[in-house]
């Protein structure tokens, strides 16, 4: 995996991954930021947010729910010092879907985070707690 960061100015910069995908970001205004872009610290939030989404739906699917929508809303806490690392991060999944089974869903967020998630299993092994929970939305049949 490989991706080039450039300076763009200020407190900016552009990325790119080596898949070609790019993205901006940008510091707070307090630091000089134009709010540009998203902070670096929120790009791995969403991150995590996306790695976790990514294995549920899998899980999901894989059980034959009928999942409809997978929304991972995140929280997360810093270290007051720098570096203002990751303390404590909660992701509260809302699952939508038809005659969705919660243990489907309790498993597949379980399988996530302790088997799957390489984004949460390495901030979990850095000494972030990182807590989950969930809600269903049942959509008429």
């Amino acid at each position: 995996m490989e991706a080039n960061v450039s300076w763009a100015g200020g407190v900016s910069f552009n990325a790119e991954s080596g898949s070609g995908h790019k993205v901006t970001l940008d510091g707070p205004p307090t630091s000089g930021g134009k709010n540009l872009g998203a902070r670096p610290m929120e790009l791995m939030l969403m991150g995590l947010g996306g790695c976790t989404a990514f294995d549920v739906m899998t899980i999901l699917k894989k059980t034959r729910q009928d999942v409809t929508d997978c929304v991972a809303q995140l929280s997360a806490e810093r270290a007051d010092a720098v570096p203002s690392v990751f303390t404590k991060i909660h992701v509260h999944f809302v699952v939508t879907g038809r005659n969705l089974k919660p243990k489907h869903v309790a498993r597949a967020i379980k399988l996530s985070s302790e088997e799957y998630c390489s984004a949460s299993i390495m901030l979990e092994k850095g000494g972030v707690a990182i807590t989950h929970d969930y809600e269903i939305i049942e959509l008429g049949s």
